[in-house]
């Protein structure tokens, strides 16, 4: 069977474009682009047949396969060649039943998607397979690409870099200039990516990168540009996946250039158009109070939208003032009876520390998540019967600094709760024991 996908407008243009066109939006009116795949093809399968062949090829050698993204190919890119694909084997990451930190907070079934573990530690290597793969095929089918560009708060640039990388291909990252942590801007120097740290914010980033990238030799990598979608979308089908093709009640994921919540509604409507779910959750997008432009929207039923200047917050990956993927969200929280809320410092960082002390180990985006479900339960948005899923977006070590400031009492606008310094003693057997024995 062959299966197809193209380049269409959100706003519902009519135009149908090539995957391998270099356009990011609209030619008509302006608006984003989206990529939709032949149904009627894919639904020549059926539901339980495509279950089946997903978990067939669930971590397997075969390549492409054994991806968690390229497992699902014939519904991320199917037109593309497996040969020119660019997988670090990424996906398949980690749902993890977090019940302590559930019987803590009075929420029995929490569990926490992990895609920070990873190749580059976050989520955004799921988007970066595929955007990397179809300008592999782009440049071996002759098209006169000699780089791939993007703005980043940190995440996308370590991703971007590391596939980059793989494929040969020259990279250049624009950062904020000392708005990201050490560990993710030493991760594109260390794959030689051109890496240039700017005085700006991300949004002065964003709004450079889309000018240079008008060039149409130097391709955009920001998630304005729907192959990163596509590939990101393969979380909802994987978090079906580990609940036996049942999804929760609810899926509560940080928001910030707003690509996430858009990828996540296009996986769960999909499976629920070709017949491998009944029914769909209810969403929740978290962002954090210093960078609240959706939560600021939300307010107003979505009737006004207005960009805000993002203030320095702890959960720098989603410190984004005017979000790219802002139109997408939009329709994704309204089909899904989703809500917006937000944490702000001292919440999001003792949110974090709190599902530490039970054993996870969280990025402060996923504290901005574990700080908007604490509101929720509060509130009695979510009940205690209900099955949640949070979404966390990048592996802690990535924010050893946040962590440092949390336990050294030394964040702005946070008083930490559960701040764990070390006892510094001499090598004296009697007094350690003494310590102890207080301690436990």
């Amino acid at each position: 069977m062959k299966y197809d996908s193209w380049l269409t407008c959100v706003r519902g243009c009519g135009e149908r474009y090539s995957i391998y066109d270099v356009m990011y939006h609209c030619p008509e009116c302006g608006g984003l682009l989206d990529i939709e795949h032949d149904l009627d093809a894919l639904g020549n399968r059926s539901g339980l047949e495509w279950k089946e062949l997903f978990d067939q090829r669930t971590r397997t050698n075969q390549w492409p396969y054994g991806s968690g993204v390229w497992g699902k190919k014939e519904w991320v890119c199917p037109q593309i060649d497996s040969d020119n694909i660019i997988s670090l084997y990424e996906g398949h990451t980690n749902c993890f039943q977090a019940q302590k930190l559930g019987q803590n907070i009075g929420l029995p079934d929490l569990w926490v998607k992990q895609c920070g573990i990873s190749h580059t530690g976050s989520f955004k290597d799921l988007g970066m397979t595929v955007l990397v793969s179809v300008v592999n095929q782009m440049i071996n089918d002759g098209q006169p690409i000699r780089a791939v560009a993007c703005a980043s708060t940190g995440d996308t640039s370590a991703a971007l870099s590391a596939y980059a990388a793989a494929a040969g291909i020259p990279a250049v990252i624009l950062l904020p200039k000392g708005k990201v942590s050490m560990a993710q801007l030493v991760q594109p120097i260390a794959n030689g990516a051109l890496v240039l740290a700017l005085d700006t914010d991300f949004d002065g980033c964003m709004a450079i990168v889309e000018k240079l990238t008008q060039d149409p030799t130097i391709y955009l990598a920001n998630s304005i540009n729907s192959l990163r979608i596509e590939g990101q979308k393969t979380i909802a089908i994987e978090i079906a996946q580990q609940f036996n093709w049942k999804l929760p009640d609810w899926i509560i994921i940080p928001a910030g250039n707003l690509g996430n919540v858009s990828a996540l509604g296009r996986g769960l409507v999909m499976m629920k158009d070709l017949g491998l779910v009944d029914q769909l959750p209810r969403i929740a997008c978290a962002q954090a109070a210093n960078a609240n432009p959706l939560y600021l929207s939300y307010q107003t039923e979505f009737k006004d939208y207005h960009p805000v200047e993002a203030k320095p917050t702890s959960a720098s990956a989603i410190q984004i003032g005017d979000p790219v993927s802002y139109e997408r969200a939009v329709k994704v929280l309204k089909s899904f009876d989703g809500i917006v809320d937000q944490a702000t410092e001292d919440e999001l960082a003792n949110a974090a520390a709190l599902a530490d002390t039970t054993g996870l180990y969280t990025c402060p985006q996923t504290g901005v998540a574990l700080g908007v479900l604490l509101k929720m339960i509060k509130r009695g948005d979510i009940q205690e019967n209900e099955q949640v899923v949070v979404i966390s977006t990048a592996h802690g070590l990535k924010f050893t600094e946040f962590k440092i400031g949390y336990h050294e009492d030394s964040l702005k606008e946070v008083t930490s709760r559960y701040n764990n310094s070390p006892v510094e003693l001499p090598p004296d057997l009697d007094l350690i024991n003494k310590v102890i024995n207080k301690a436990t």
